[in-house]
């Protein structure tokens, strides 16, 4: 790219964002990442999942009643965690608002910061299958265990998506429920029985076939796959919250409704509550009783029922037509940061597909200096190095296929790696000097490299993958094929190959409308890196992988 035509990029803050109290991996689908703003009183700053956005209306409405204004910093939950733990929280919020805090009272630093806890909602994370699927599986209005349905999902008689359970805690959720159902103990699964169990959960998770870095975006994902506005393949339901699913049959936009699957053996529930942090003074928590107390008013513990489908935390709400069996069997959930690494280092290296993505990044003459270093620093750190949690989950995994294809004029040759499921190490290193050895020079020939990126995946790519292309360019094409080239060449595709989505980084001055318009074409996403940090928005795209 001509350096001429544009202006250098600013440095980039590169640190581990949760150490120093910023937010890692923001769940918000938006890509905004503000920073908390200072105490005042009326105002309660939270650090809370973005599925919490759609409490807008009822928030406002508590701040008219209240004087006490909700002020949201989103994030996931892992990095949330690990905020606290590190003491990146203290005096930046006043509360958190997780769908759970198991993960952060398993951290011993994390859990210390914690205060009152008052739960305002509940959700159960259940199977939501297309009611022809359940009836053709006989599964509407009968009992069905999770055994059942990890029988049937390895059989491959229907496919599902779910989050990605180290960027969102349904997933989270579903895994830790799944694990403990089919260990059959009665109890919280142990690090020491998750080897045991790892074969059963093979079953359940060879139906996945689509994973997300947030609820919001699979459901949406969903919708779009089965009413054709997305190339993707079609699937037959979504491992989520009841919340998630009942809203999308009340949305009605869905072809056929989906049939909510509540496990006999049980299910894990998400509580939702609104946790006062131990340090924040003596206005915030005020506040915080006087938001808490309308919350749970009986009004608005229907408003809420009403708005977001979550069920009320208090008794004498009774739940409204559509929702499940009220008293549903609730699993055991681990109380051990072991146990939690333990199912999710085995769930990434073992027991999912494992991924398939092409990077094909832009090394063009714009990218010298900071920018190639930030690219370089971004690529290294998904092989591993860092010691904190963001890293361990959203690196390279066991069984999973990485190709590089750097470009500037014109595309340079692919350079691929597989991971070993056991002793990565020597070939993550190999990622790690690959990275490290890009440089930058030439123009940009975006469509071209991206063409190269299909004709690689069309050679045979590997059956039972997640398989995707992440696009990193900081301009406009100045070489090559243009936009238009690369839309006819999509149409002419395989059905498979168009469904392999572009995950594109908005980096420097890239092509808004054409990011836009390449992962709206492709059934990917676009991720704002411009504000964020190239390294953040790389870890993120991991829960999409």
């Amino acid at each position: 790219m001509n350096m001429l035509r544009h202006r250098r990029f600013p440095a980039l803050a590169l640190s581990l964002l949760a150490a120093t109290g910023l937010l890692a991996g923001c769940s918000d689908d938006s890509g905004s990442k503000p920073e908390p703003s200072p105490a005042e009183p009326g105002k309660l700053r939270v650090l809370a999942g973005s599925e919490l956005a759609d409490l807008k209306p009822v928030l406002d409405r508590a701040a008219q009643a209240t004087g006490v204004r909700v002020e949201f910093t989103f994030s996931g939950t892992i990095e949330a965690a690990e905020t606290l733990a590190a003491g990146g929280a203290d005096g930046a919020y006043d509360a958190v608002w997780f769908s759970a805090n198991r993960y952060p009272q398993a951290l011993p630093e994390a859990a210390r910061r914690l205060g009152n806890q008052t739960k305002i909602m509940s959700s159960p994370v259940v199977l939501g299958l297309a009611k022809s699927k359940a009836d053709a599986l006989g599964w509407t209005g009968k009992p069905v265990t999770w055994t059942d349905i990890a029988k049937a999902a390895e059989e491959k008689k229907f496919s599902y998506g779910m989050t990605d359970p180290s960027a969102s805690n349904s997933g989270f959720s579903a895994l830790v429920g799944v694990a403990s159902a089919l260990a059959g103990t009665g109890a919280a699964v142990t690090a020491g029985q998750v080897g045991a169990v790892t074969p059963e959960l093979k079953k359940f998770f060879a139906a996945q076939v689509l994973s997300a870095g947030s609820s919001g975006w699979l459901s949406d994902a969903y919708q779009r796959r089965a009413t054709g506005a997305d190339p993707g393949q079609k699937i037959d339901g979504l491992v989520n919250y009841e919340s998630v699913l009942l809203s999308l049959n009340a949305a009605g936009t869905l072809p056929e409704p989906l049939a909510l699957i509540y496990p006999s053996d049980g299910v894990v529930t998400a509580d939702y509550p609104l946790t006062l942090l131990s340090g924040a003074n003596e206005q915030a928590r005020g506040d915080y009783q006087r938001l808490t107390d309308f919350l749970r008013t009986p009004d608005t513990q229907r408003e809420i029922m009403t708005s977001t489908h979550r069920r009320p935390a208090i008794p004498g709400v009774d739940l409204s037509a559509g929702f499940g069996p009220k008293d549903l069997v609730e699993l055991p959930f681990p109380a051990t940061q072991d146990a939690f690494d333990a199912l999710l280092s085995a769930y990434f290296d073992q027991i999912r597909h494992p991924s398939r993505t092409i990077y094909v990044l832009d090394t063009s003459g714009s990218m010298a200096g900071e920018r190639i270093d930030a690219l370089r620093t971004s690529l290294v750190g998904l092989t591993g190095v860092t010691n904190d949690l963001v890293g361990k989950y959203r690196r390279f995994h066991g069984r999973e296929e990485v190709t590089f294809i750097p470009f500037n004029t014109t595309p340079q040759a692919p350079i691929s790696f597989t991971v070993p499921e056991t002793d990565p190490q020597a070939e993550l290193d190999k990622i790690k000097q690959t990275a490290q050895g890009l440089s930058a020079s030439g123009g940009t020939a975006i469509y071209d490299s991206l063409d190269q990126a299909y004709r690689l995946l069309g050679q045979g790519p590997p059956a039972d993958r997640f398989t995707s292309i992440v696009l990193m360019t900081d301009g406009e094409n100045t070489s090559g094929s243009e936009y238009a080239d690369f839309e006819r060449a999509q149409a002419a595709r395989s059905p498979e190959l168009r469904g392999v989505p572009v995950f594109t980084v908005l980096f420097g001055e890239g092509s808004q409308s054409e990011m836009d318009g390449l992962a709206k074409l492709t059934g990917g996403k676009v991720f704002d890196a411009r504000g964020n940090g190239l390294q953040q928005v790389f870890r993120e795209i991991r829960g999409y992988q």
